[in-house]
């Protein structure tokens, strides 16, 4: 059994933990809080966008949508 992880699943998990602690910390601290919730969204962003871009293919390889 093979044990990849996809590209992109760590910044995902990753801006979901950081964003769930911002929003935790915004009624203590509403601009620190905001601010790290902003980095935990944009690291959900781009994890997204990683995990929508790279697919594996049968091989395991990882292909790029532009090849054909």
């Amino acid at each position: 059994m093979d044990n990849k992880i996809r590209e992109g699943l760590i910044p995902t998990l990753l801006g979901t933990a950081v964003t769930a602690a911002g929003l935790a910390a915004y009624a203590a601290y509403p601009v620190t809080g905001a601010g790290i919730a902003g980095f935990g969204l944009a690291h959900l962003v781009l994890g997204g966008i990683d995990l929508a871009t790279h697919h594996n293919d049968n091989n395991g390889e990882i292909r790029d949508n532009n090849q054909r």
